[in-house]
């Protein structure tokens, strides 16, 4: 009998940054992907079109699916000669359980590989400002349960050892067992003065930080309601955050950014907001499918040094119809049309192609006029010709990622660049159901001009705030002026 190949992966700490180029090679190739809650949902974009996503999230005292379930998942689909990702937070070999999945698939005879990821104990630490060793405060360290299958669910651990042998402490998950941690470690001889620090959410934008010691942390853990997922580390080490903290100092830390996007082009603005400290998502990103061989096209073809104007609606259509030109055995020479296009990014594009254009408002409809673009974005003309260059649908992987943003509720600020991208979020949102689209309603909404912001408010929206110019740099200013104001 064929088998597939199950791939045990880590995920790594929560920064998309973070995760391993093998760790991406086997995301890219899967066709199931089982995922964990901890698992930055963005990561499910590097998958191909059709692959199935499973979820198997856990939540403290609720799980979504349990382990037994896990395994039997992944042999089922290993031996149906599936390309299978088990994609878990942090090193799946740190308390991820992979031994119990790993067996499971040993028994069934299914190949495996276990992928380590970048744990999140030293990630998490590392971008507080800790480093988990150091010649001066320590120079051992120890990963260590905060939650056991004891009957109160607190560690078994010898904790004379512990607290006695080992510099510096790593606890996983232990926010809700901090007295009994804190209690055990000074009842066997940690000083109370010990200083501790809580990291919630390691390594993201919203990455949050508790600091006392082992007298103290408990009561700041009641009073401030902190909860996992988080790591506790315990040790004098905790004292150099105070100098080398720099994460943190990050200016657009805690923004939960949803950036509406009408193209399957990389955003430049969302790589810039990430460097800046914010979390990031695009949505919806897209499949596209080329619509270059369409009869309708081939007559074009026949009359196209008879346009007086060709005004292209996308970067996008701009390439296809170059790609067109190259497959029909047209030169550009042939055509005596002046170009249009609607936006800077556009232009930008056609002047890759040694062309230039005028930049207008609106798309103009006559005789000799020819529209370029994808199919949603031309169908609408019947007055004049069009070129439909492309489709672009919603990818499987957008929606899953956006009802995990909503559901986790990761999501605090929406950017609205154009009047087409509203309509772009409120199609895929409702595409899930209305539930999701009526919980985009709730956020903070940011729009680049007054058509973004009238298409908006249509849709919905109670808009924030309009930028005084459509920019990336005024964008950022705003952000920069806001977070300025909040940390007052």
């Amino acid at each position: 009998m064929k088998k597939g190949k199950v791939y045990l992966v880590g995920a790594g700490p929560g920064d998309a940054g973070l995760l391993t180029i093998r760790a991406q090679k086997v995301i890219e190739k899967a066709d199931v992907i089982v995922y964990d809650r901890l698992v930055n949902p963005a990561l499910l974009l590097l998958a191909k079109p059709n692959a199935e996503f499973i979820y198997a999230g856990k939540l403290p005292k609720r799980h979504i699916m349990r382990q037994e379930k896990i395994n039997e998942t992944l042999v089922e689909h290993g031996l149906a000669e599936k390309v299978v990702v088990r994609l878990k937070g942090g090193d799946p070999s740190v308390f991820g359980r992979v031994g119990e999945e790993a067996d499971s698939l040993a028994q069934a005879g299914i190949p495996f590989e276990i992928v380590p990821g970048i744990t999140s104990s030293i990630a998490a630490a590392s971008y507080a400002g800790i480093p988990v060793t150091h010649r001066e405060y320590g120079g051992t360290f120890a990963v260590v349960t905060g939650h056991d299958k004891s009957t109160l669910g607190q560690p078994l651990i010898d904790w004379s050892s512990l607290a006695k042998g080992i510099d510096t402490i790593a606890f996983y998950m232990g926010v809700s067992n901090i007295f009994h941690i804190a209690t055990q470690l000074m009842k066997h001889g940690r000083p109370a003065q010990t200083p501790v620090i809580l990291i919630q959410w390691g390594t993201y934008g919203r990455q949050k930080t508790l600091v006392g010691t082992l007298e103290t942390i408990g009561d700041k853990v009641e009073k401030t309601k902190f909860q996992n997922p988080a790591i506790t580390l315990v040790g004098d080490i905790v004292n150099l955050r105070e100098k080398i903290k720099w994460f943190e100092m990050k200016p657009l830390i805690g923004k939960q950014i949803l950036l509406a996007r009408t193209s399957t082009e990389k955003s430049v603005l969302e790589e810039k907001l990430s460097e800046l400290g914010a979390d990031v998502y695009s949505y919806p990103s897209f499949e596209e499918t080329t619509l270059l061989l369409s009869s309708q096209n081939n007559d074009i073809s026949k009359k196209i040094n008879e346009y007086h104007t060709i005004t292209f609606t996308s970067p996008d259509s701009i390439r296809y119809f170059f790609e067109w030109l190259h497959v029909q055995k047209l030169d550009i020479r042939s055509i005596k049309a002046t170009f249009q296009v609607l936006s800077d990014k556009s232009m930008q594009q056609l002047r890759k192609y040694g062309c230039v254009a005028d930049k207008v408002q609106e798309i103009g409809e006559a005789a000799h006029f020819l529209v370029v673009g994808e199919k949603k974005a031309v169908e609408a003309f019947t007055n004049t010709d069009t070129m439909i260059t492309h489709e672009n649908n919603i990818t499987n992987a957008s929606q899953i990622v956006l009802q995990r943003l909503i559901d986790d509720e990761l999501l605090s600020t929406i950017i609205i660049p154009s009047a087409k991208s509203v309509l772009e979020l409120k199609n895929g949102a409702e595409q899930i159901s209305s539930q999701f689209f009526t919980g985009l309603l709730k956020l903070e909404v940011i729009c680049f001009g007054e058509k973004s912001a009238q298409a908006a408010s249509s849709a919905g929206f109670h808009v924030n705030h309009v930028l005084n110019e459509p920019s990336h740099s005024a964008l950022v200013d705003h952000l920069l002026k806001q977070s300025q104001i909040e940390s007052m």
